[in-house]
């Protein structure tokens, strides 16, 4: 019989006590993953970052707004390539507690700043005449149905009033981890009506994005905006748009920093419930393995079996984990409110430290039943009666 037969078949020798392992490696092992799941979906918006994209907002706070007439100034400073501006409209579209960003931006520059929402060329034709016109990611189109020519009524919160859309193109994300669920539409229909119907709010933008030639020079650029409005009526601050991101994630970081702990400890009760079969096995085992030394099987071959059978307990038990993770995350997903996550998908990045993690609780927890069987003399365990 080969080693690898004979570790087979001693793994599964007490059939219950092993299939109650696997099944709470298992579950371990999905519980980690969602976890992991859950803080990345809430990173997600650091990771598509672009280091060539700077963020320009009010010094004071997110929600307060800038000056329209700050673009041109912006576009002056050496190393820009391109400068857009976007507003946060808010509102309702049929209900509340379906959430997903609508944006007042600069059509001209959008697709610019934001290569990676792709429209294509009739949209994006159709889009840029409309004054009207807007554009949805392909996960809100299909959340509501939505197709080109469709009309959109939003009841306004922030920019009070009913606010009629018509759909003219729906975006696809060049990557899963770029959003798919925003609407864009014109800053200039926003304007128009804040003119007539609240003057004092006109001609103020939310945010500016700001496109730079070389990600290298964007904390001298990011300083040399912030220079240039420093003093006067709207000071602003200016980031990458990565570390723009992660303001917001921070506003978390107590949510994110438990739910990392947890995902850790769950390592931790995988690596006790291995340790604990395998030290319950090597005890029931240590006559056999002194027979086996007897046979003259040397340190090496006990070795072999030992973790083997550790690593063999935990791979399957790994396996099972990892292939349930698909349907129990779409699971997850569908009770969360729709939006809350804009990118819900398991990363490479989750399966790896899933199965590796698996695989280094094999090895640790079969360390003390190798040394207890490297250390225990041949007439010990042949006397051994456990």
């Amino acid at each position: 019989m080969s080693m690898l037969k004979l570790i087979a078949k001693n793994s599964f020798r007490h059939t219950l006590r092993v299939i109650l392992t696997i099944i709470g490696i298992s579950i371990a092992v999905l519980a980690f993953g969602l976890l992991r799941t859950v803080v990345t979906a809430w990173s997600a918006g650091v990771a598509a970052s672009s280091p060539n994209r700077l963020v320009t907002r009010q010094a004071i706070s997110f929600i307060f707004t800038l000056p329209y007439a700050y673009k041109d100034k912006i576009a002056t400073i050496p190393g820009i390539d391109q400068v857009s501006y976007f507003n946060w409209f808010g509102g309702t579209y049929i209900d509340k507690n379906q959430f997903f960003a609508r944006v007042a931006c600069d059509p001209e520059t959008l697709f610019k700043v934001y290569p990676e929402y792709q429209l294509s060329p009739n949209e994006k034709t159709k889009f840029l005449s409309e004054r009207n016109a807007c554009i949805v990611g392909i996960e809100t189109a299909k959340r509501y149905n939505l197709k080109i020519g469709d009309i959109m009524n939003i009841d306004g919160d922030i920019y009070p009033g009913k606010w009629q859309f018509v759909v003219r193109g729906i975006y696809t994300p060049r990557t899963k981890s770029d959003d798919a669920t925003q609407m864009f539409f014109h800053w200039n229909y926003l304007n128009e009506r804040m003119k007539t119907d609240y003057p004092n709010r006109s001609d103020e933008i939310g945010w500016y994005v700001v496109k730079i030639k070389d990600a290298a020079a964007s904390a001298t650029i990011s300083q040399k905006i912030d220079n240039l409005f420093k003093n006067s009526r709207a000071e602003t601050k200016s980031e990458t748009e990565g570390q723009f991101q992660q303001g917001f994630v921070a506003s978390s970081g107590a949510i994110i920093g438990a739910i990392n702990i947890m995902s850790y400890l769950i390592i931790g009760i995988i690596l006790l419930v291995l340790c604990n079969t395998m030290i319950m096995t090597a005890r029931e085992r240590t006559r056999e393995y002194a027979v086996l030394k007897t046979l003259g099987f040397t340190g090496k071959h006990l070795f072999t079996f030992i973790a083997g059978e550790a690593l063999i307990i935990s791979c399957i038990g790994a396996l099972i984990g990892l292939s349930l993770l698909i349907p129990i995350v779409q699971g997850f997903e569908s009770f969360l409110p729709k939006g809350w996550f804009p990118v819900f998908n398991i990363e490479n990045s989750t399966y790896i430290m899933a199965g590796s993690s698996a695989l280094l609780v094999g090895i640790i927890a079969s360390i003390v039943p190798i040394y207890r069987a490297l250390n225990t003399r041949i007439v010990d365990g042949l006397r051994f009666n456990g």
